[in-house]
């Protein structure tokens, strides 16, 4: 099948195209976002979003036609490109020369109005490193918790280093965000969630020792620098804190989140056992 040829980087719908990597205002007033890389595209096709456009080098066709096809079964427009076309697109060093623009995935949700998990959850508040971010999701979803609020300031899980990072799992973790740590705690004590703030502190309650099994939880992690802010903490009532050996006063939002991740799949096998 042949597909248009886009010699220039100056083509509009290529500039267009690149706008939505670098730039969140524009993903959010197009609602739409830019996805890079042949397994990632393909992902996003096979998770049900809606393609609007594909790109692709002559090189990708050959290489990754297997990943391309689901993509271009389904892209209502997809434009051959040539490679220093790609280089404007492409977000890493050594690009694979596949990119689909895609529209604002369901899962992807503003505010918690009717936004209630029926299971174990996590909160990420003012979460700024989009890799520590897209690494979360990606735990999230291997651990089966399909359900993440995002509070006040997060990144853009859309970002192309979030996606990366992510490796799809932002298409199918439903997340929800949120500015006030006052309405989020509201609506999920209401759902009878116990509420708990991650904190770096000895005096804290070990995670190890919360019975994740007996009732619905949701454990919040804060700020990658400054952690949890004071009102979120408050409004939890519980604090409780990973234990640790050596000299290490913290650890990485990433590595805290897995952990507690691990610690909420635990207790959700033990209600089903």
């Amino acid at each position: 099948m042949d597909f248009p040829l886009i010699t220039s980087r100056k083509n509009p719908l290529v500039r267009a195209a690149a706008k939505l990597s670098s730039s969140a205002e524009e993903r959010l007033s197009r609602q739409e976002f830019l996805c890079e890389g042949a397994r990632l595209c393909e992902d996003a096709a096979r998770s049900g979003l809606a393609v609007e456009a594909c790109f692709f080098t002559q090189s990708a066709q050959q290489k990754y036609g297997a990943y391309l096809a689901p993509v271009l079964a389904c892209a209502k427009e997809a434009y051959r490109i040539e490679d220093h076309v790609a280089g404007l697109l492409s977000g890493t060093k050594s690009t694979q020369g596949v990119f689909c623009v895609c529209k604002w995935p369901g899962t992807l949700l503003t505010g918690v109005i009717g936004f209630a998990p029926a299971r174990s959850c996590l909160v990420l508040e003012n979460l700024q490193d989009p890799g520590n971010l897209g690494t979360i999701l990606r735990t999230a979803e291997a651990l089966g918790v399909s359900r993440v609020f995002l509070l006040g300031d997060c990144c853009d899980p859309l970002s192309p280093k979030a996606l990366r990072a992510s490796m799809g799992a932002v298409f199918r973790v439903v997340l929800a965000r949120e500015p006030s740590a006052q309405h989020l705690a509201q609506m999920l004590r209401g759902h009878g969630f116990a509420l708990h703030a991650a904190v770096p502190d000895s005096g804290a309650r070990r995670v190890t020792e919360i019975d994740f099994a007996q009732g619905l939880h949701a454990v919040f992690i804060g700020n990658e620098g400054a952690g949890l802010t004071p009102e979120a903490c408050a409004l939890c009532g519980d604090r409780v804190t990973i234990p640790m050996a050596g000299r290490a006063e913290s650890l990485n939002a990433a590595a805290a989140a897995t952990i507690l991740l691990w610690e909420l799949q635990r207790g959700a096998a033990g209600k089903e056992e």
